[in-house]
């Protein structure tokens, strides 16, 4: 019959709406009713393409009897972690410090006050492989409510005080940000890489493409090519693993084994946009094709399975899609291959050597596979090099590479026919700001305008979609809905993707709109007294503490982002005021990130921005012509990480837009009638050069 998150927008809270628990979405009405009833709250968070979300769903949520007994015992609540990601990491917090460790499901027991008191993550029905049981555990606190109140309700407070103790650290000034700050966070990655593989650490691997992009900064501060080989062989790995989508394109979430090999099937947004960004970088730095063609992909996966007709990008695919054979669903179903079915498609020859080269057995190619669920299904990667496949079979490697390129074409057209992952449709600031800022890149340095285009159609539906009249950022839309008040991660990126925006299209608009955007992301999320950003604004919703979030995990921190949004703006717009802000906030968290530099990645790049050297650049002149072309392409064709571009144009009406943003480049104008490029570096300024010998020398 349904319960009440069938009202609800988002696509996890709406795949719950079936269930027999009598759920509530996060809200007042639930903490009342857990008030009225004297009970407490089981809080679940988590999102759309979670497999173990599905498998929780599968055997508990969906269970009558167990559904009968957490509405017995307990309020349920249901949270997409996606659109409240305030809540999400105020209890993903809790559940750390009671248990060393989180993910999703996030199982939390609240008091009807919302302090936690109990969690953990996914839970089995019955007690299994040393896990209690989720009925075991609704039972244990149902009656430890009962009988032990005191010690509950005082170890909620504890919890919920080591937790806003830890927010609310105040900076320490004995410690300071320095170049050797960057050499201590290369120390702790070149200690942890795996040189067989690529990647750091042993078992489940996650693409870190932040930490791959400071590993590129530092080599450009250095020259250390020790810290280029490491992001080398890294992106060369993912591409050749199972992480990469060798049919469709796009990367999967991470690697459940050390060899890039065995992924988990889901794909997310903000994963492809800050690969495309790290392989685009990769891309500047060595020239190798291999790099721009592996972002030609994303893209092309991105726009075409996740974009919006009228712009914007949805969230995720799911892990798991329907195998008609099981009649039911499985994680990775849709991208995995029986070795027969190949050889029917491409007939024998051909079947063979694609099977060849993309490590396909007839037994299946999934060794640690304790379930069964792999029997006879591969997981395509480039197992064997095309060197290696046409000596055993008597070709060229030439004729090899084609005969892949149209077989994964064929394989794509086949695939289509499968049943799909669901998608996850909600748009999201935050992701869609780190998507812009990629296909703004993008288009640039491969000089593709349609990057351009899609970047620009993205951020006018976030402007006329997700902002308020009153010109308040929102965090997601979905179904012509836009709800929740934007978080510091939703400025943060917005901006950064505006920046990039600017300077990939020179339209005003978006500079000006990314200046306003600053402004606000100060004066709402600025913590006067401790400095640094808080996670929710001073108009949210009052919870039980005000989080900070400072450590790069899958997606780089707010507070990061913000950094380097606070130095790039302050230089084009010569706002001083912004770049100490900048500074205060490096001061901030300084201690945090002089204890564990390496998990600050983002945070370190924009140190490194502000350590410098850095440059200004304007190029006056027509952007049409081709002398401010030529010049472009030089900039954007190098790996000049630690600058910002801006357009004098040769229009009047245009050029005094231009000028009102960007005070200092009103004499930076043409020069003898030709195009003429201004560069700046650590606030002195070159002489003007109006060729592109000229503006190479000084790039040099």
């Amino acid at each position: 019959m349904g319960n009440r998150l069938a009202n609800e927008k988002s696509p996890y809270l709406l795949q719950h709406a079936s269930n027999p628990v009598d759920w509530y979405a996060w809200g007042e009405e639930a903490f009342e009713k857990a008030r009225r009833e004297d009970k407490p709250v089981f809080l679940s968070i988590g999102y759309s393409t979670c497999h173990w979300c599905h498998v929780m769903e599968e055997e508990s949520f969906e269970n009558p009897g167990m559904a009968r007994l957490m509405n017995e015992t307990v309020v349920a609540i249901k949270v997409d972690r996606e659109e409240r990601p305030d809540l999400d990491n105020i209890y993903m917090t809790a559940v750390q410090a009671l248990t060393g460790s989180g993910g999703w499901p996030l199982s939390v027991f609240l008091t009807p006050d919302k302090k936690p008191f109990f969690g953990g993550t996914y839970w089995p029905p019955d007690d299994r492989w040393g896990r209690p049981g989720f009925a075991a555990v609704l039972q244990s606190v149902s009656e430890a409510w009962r009988t032990k109140r005191p010690e509950i309700l005082s170890q909620s407070q504890n919890l919920t005080e080591l937790i806003q103790t830890h927010a609310l650290a105040k900076a320490d000034p004995t410690f300071s940000l320095s170049e050797k700050t960057l050499q201590a966070a290369y120390h702790d990655l070149e200690s942890t890489f795996d040189d067989l593989h690529g990647g750091f650490g042993q078992g489940v691997k996650f693409p870190r493409s932040h930490a791959l992009s400071l590993l590129l900064r530092f080599w450009k501060r250095t020259g250390e090519k020790r810290a280029l080989e490491m992001v080398e062989k890294t992106l060369f790995g993912m591409v050749f693993g199972g992480m990469w989508d060798h049919v469709g394109g796009g990367f999967h979430r991470y690697s459940t084994d050390s060899r890039w090999f065995l992924p988990h099937f889901e794909k997310m947004l903000y994963d492809q946009a800050l690969l495309a960004q790290t392989y685009l970088e990769a891309y500047q730095v060595t020239r190798q094709e291999f790099y721009a063609e592996t972002v030609r992909h994303i893209f092309n996966y991105v726009l075409r399975d996740l974009g919006h007709p009228q712009g914007g990008f949805y969230s995720a695919e799911d892990a798991d899609s329907m195998d008609p054979k099981a009649a039911r669903k499985r994680e990775g179903a849709f991208y995995v291959w029986e070795k027969q079915e190949i050889l029917d498609r491409l007939g024998p020859q051909t079947g063979e050597i694609v099977s060849f080269v993309l490590g396909v057995r007839e037994e299946g190619n999934v060794q640690n596979d304790p379930h069964g669920e792999w029997v006879k299904k591969n997981v395509l990667s480039l197992a064997n090099p095309f060197e290696k496949t046409a000596q055993k079979f008597k070709k060229s490697p030439e004729e090899i590479e084609k005969i892949i390129r149209s077989s994964t074409l064929k394989l794509f057209q086949i695939r289509t026919k499968r049943p799909r992952p669901s998608l996850d449709d909600k748009i999201l600031t935050d992701w869609n700001g780190l998507m812009i800022s990629s296909l703004a890149r993008g288009s640039r340095v491969l000089g593709e305008p349609r990057y351009r285009d899609a970047a620009r159609q993205a951020a006018d539906f976030i402007l006329g979609k997700l902002v308020r009249a009153d010109g308040r950022l929102l965090h997601r839309y979905r179904a012509g809905e836009s709800l929740i008040l934007g978080t510091i991660e939703d400025y943060a990126f917005f901006i950064h993707g505006l920046i990039d925006l600017y300077e990939a299209t020179f339209e005003p608009r978006y500079l000006a709109e990314a200046k306003r955007l600053t402004h606000e992301m100060v004066r709402l999320f600025w913590d006067s007294e401790r400095g640094g950003f808080f996670f929710t604004a001073t108009d949210a919703e009052k919870l039980i503490i005000r989080q900070k979030e400072i450590y790069d995990g899958a997606i780089p921190s707010g507070n990061s982002v913000a950094a380097l949004d606070l130095l790039r703006v302050g230089r084009l717009t010569m706002e001083k005021d912004l770049e100490l802000k900048a500074q205060d906030l490096f001061n901030a968290f300084s201690a945090a990130i002089q204890q564990n530099p390496e998990a600050h990645p983002q945070m370190l790049m924009a140190l490194d921005f502000a350590l410098g050297p850095s440059r200004e650049i304007v190029i006056a002149g027509e952007e049409s012509s081709s002398g401010v072309k030529e010049f472009l392409q030089i900039l954007h064709s190098r790996f000049l990480p630690n600058k910002v571009v801006a357009l004098h144009p040769k229009d009047p009406k245009l050029a005094q837009a231009a000028e009102s943003l960007i005070p200092f480049m009103k004499d930076q104008t043409m020069q003898n009638g030709k195009p003429t490029a201004y560069v700046c570096e650590n606030h002195v300024c070159k002489f003007p050069v109006t060729t592109s010998a000229e503006l190479e020398k000084l790039l040099q």
